[in-house]
C-alpha cells in the first residue's frame, strides 16, 4: 500500500512542506500517479522518523542523506538494514553525549568563558589566562 503526501504527513507528524523539502534534498522518494500526485511507499514512514530523530540530535541533513543512501532502493529496508544504518552515528552520538555531560557538570561552577565575574574564576582562570587563547568558553571547546 502506498501513501499520499497528506497521509504520510498525518502519519509521520511532519508538514507536507517538510516532506516536499526532504524529497528535494533526496531524503525521500515518491512516484507520480497519472494525475501527477505523489505516492510514497510505506517504508517512507520509517525514513521520516529517522530524519526527525537525526534532526533532533543535531545531525545535519547532508549526513542524514549520506546514511540513507546505504538503504536499498528496490525493497523495503529490513531490521538489519536499519541496525546497520543506526550504527553509523554511534561514535558521534557518544561524543555529543560526553560533551553534554561535561557541559552539565561544569555549567554551574563556570562555563569557562574567562569572564572573571564569579568568585571562583580567579582560582580556575587566574589573570584571565583563558582569554589569551581566544573568545568563548575556552575550557569547553
Amino acid at each position: 500500500m502506498e501513501l499520499s503526501v497528506g497521509e504520510l504527513a498525518a502519519r509521520s507528524g511532519v508538514a507536507v512542506s517538510a516532506l516536499h523539502f526532504f524529497e528535494r534534498q533526496g531524503l525521500l522518494t515518491s512516484r507520480r500517479t497519472a494525475g501527477n500526485q505523489r505516492r510514497y511507499r510505506r517504508d517512507a514512514l520509517r525514513r521520516v522518523a529517522f530524519i526527525r530523530i537525526a534532526q533532533r540530535v543535531g545531525i545535519p541533513l547532508k549526513e542524514v542523506g549520506a546514511i540513507l543512501t546505504l538503504l536499498p532502493d528496490n525493497r523495503a529496508p529490513t531490521r538489519e538494514d536499519w541496525a546497520r544504518v543506526s550504527q553509523c552515528w554511534q561514535e558521534q552520538l557518544d561524543r555529543r553525549m560526553l560533551h553534554l555531560e561535561q557541559l552539565r557538570n561544569d555549567f554551574t561552577g563556570c562555563v569557562g568563558c574567562g569572564c572573571m565575574s564569579i568568585d571562583r574564576c580567579p582560582l580556575i582562570n587566574p589573570n584571565d589566562e583563558l582569554g589569551k587563547h581566544g573568545p568563548g568558553p575556552r575550557r569547553l571547546i
